[in-house]
């Protein structure tokens, strides 16, 4: 059971660098800088970008927080909340004490935020998004029944998200990792949840993964963690000169986030593992 167990947990570590690639330019602060308060929400969305780019979440948290303290509605601000606690999350150290409480904690966060996004624009690409990848996060320090539960409320999170723009590549990427894991599992798996929780896993395929990761890569082609992703599904399937290239095309491309270099780190590895295929 231990590939069930972590197959949520793989599926959704996707770094939050990749999740903020497609920006949230588009979604504008409904506020204006002359509110009566003398609240400047414009200049404090800007601030919170800042400190998100610096790779500073708990700052742009603490930013947005003053927004929705002035509109608990703006909905760029719950959005980009839902992204910052994410990240607050993952900075958590496994090695800490109680390092599942505090990680659910913000990620419960998140998924707050998320769906108060969607209830304010049940019609936007992100607020969905945010909501898979925020169950995503609560599955990984979750009980494997309660992952049993949240797959499928992932899957069905990504599709609206990408339903509602196409162009959506983060909820591509995202789309197509889960499809590659949740094909991993094996019937064996499949058969002890349905009879141990009495439900049944979504299903995936390798095929859809490769499908939808090349979605990701195609809209945004600089995305060194879409690429790599590609290549493993790829690897997974036996595919070995795609997944070649693809790595080959790593080392060239320029780091954009700050998890960049382990990427390409690992992109090196795969090359050196399959030198022989």
């Amino acid at each position: 059971m231990l590939q069930l167990s972590v197959f949520i947990l793989t599926c959704l570590a996707f770094t939050a660098a990749v999740q903020a690639t497609e920006t949230l330019v588009s979604e504008e602060p409904r506020a204006g800088c002359c509110r009566p308060d003398g609240v400047d929400i414009a200049q404090l969305h800007k601030s919170a970008d800042l400190f998100y780019a610096q790779f500073k979440p708990k700052e742009a948290a603490h930013e947005l927080l003053k927004i929705l303290h002035a509109d608990a509605g703006d909905f760029p601000a719950l959005v980009k909340l839902a992204r910052a606690q994410i990240d607050i999350g993952d900075l958590i150290p496994e090695s800490s004490a109680d390092w599942k409480e505090r990680k659910f904690k913000e990620y419960s966060a998140a998924q707050d935020y998320a769906r108060k996004a969607v209830r304010i624009e049940p019609n936007s690409t992100w607020s969905h998004f945010w909501v898979a990848a925020a169950v995503g996060k609560i599955a990984m320090v979750s009980p494997v029944s309660k992952q049993v539960d949240l797959s499928t409320e992932i899957r069905d999170a990504v599709e609206k998200s990408i339903a509602l723009d196409p162009k959506n590549g983060s909820a591509y990427h995202l789309y197509g990792v889960w499809h590659r894991k949740v094909a991993e599992i094996g019937n064996g798996s499949r058969i002890f949840a349905s009879v141990l929780y009495g439900k049944s896993l979504p299903m995936g395929s390798l095929e859809k993964s490769i499908e939808y990761l090349t979605k990701a890569v195609a809209l945004n082609p600089t995305i060194i963690v879409s690429r790599l992703e590609l290549a493993r599904s790829h690897l997974a399937n036996a595919q070995w000169q795609p997944a070649r290239a693809l790595l080959n095309s790593i080392p060239e491309l320029p780091g954009r986030f700050s998890d960049d270099a382990r990427h390409k780190l690992q992109a090196e590895q795969l090359l050196e593992e399959i030198k022989d295929r």
